[in-house]
């Protein structure tokens, strides 16, 4: 059975099926690398059927440093350049208080509501804010949405500081700081 069949059936109907639970033997490592800007490549070419990077993207995990590809019985290591997924879009959803909810390249929507769920990651000499979008998988923002996503931020000073936030179910999120010179 091919690795795409393996993935099929394990998966099922499951929106998120429990890749946590799951921990076959390595089967080794496929040519697959997921860019910074969250183009899925394989040997080189890029996916050009969204459905497969949909179904590879649920049974995505990472132990470490490492991603992965798994089913109840293969693991099969891949590359990340940076983040898995890529924020393509938010909405400010609001109720008794603004709340975003962002949306990524592989169709997972998380809404900030918890402290913990942005934080940064040192890529190409900068710290660039990050979101979980489950357990340990992180998505970065594309430039795009992050210019979008600074244009509803405030500026806050903090002595010589000054930091980029938002504000969402009540919490103060930082997206970044300058300092003046």
């Amino acid at each position: 059975m091919s690795t795409t069949e393996s993935l099929i059936k394990a998966i099922g109907d499951n929106p998120l099926p429990p890749v946590d639970q799951w921990n076959p033997q390595l089967c080794g490592e496929i040519d697959l690398i997921i860019k910074a800007d969250g183009t899925w490549l394989y040997q080189g070419t890029p996916f050009t059927r969204h459905k497969m990077i949909l179904l590879f993207s649920r049974v995505l995990k990472k132990e470490g440093h490492q991603y992965f590809l798994v089913t109840p019985v293969e693991k099969v290591a891949i590359k990340v350049e940076w983040m898995p997924f890529t924020i393509i879009d938010f909405e400010i959803i609001q109720q008794a208080k603004p709340v975003y909810r962002f949306f990524d390249n592989c169709e997972n929507s998380v809404t900030l509501t918890e402290q913990t769920q942005i934080n940064f990651s040192h890529y190409q000499s900068q710290q660039l804010p990050i979101i979980q979008i489950r357990k340990n998988l992180f998505a970065s923002f594309s430039r795009s949405c992050y210019y979008n996503l600074l244009q509803t931020a405030s500026i806050e000073q903090q002595n010589d500081t000054h930091q980029v936030c938002i504000q969402s179910n009540n919490l103060n999120f930082c997206l970044g700081e300058f300092s003046e010179r």
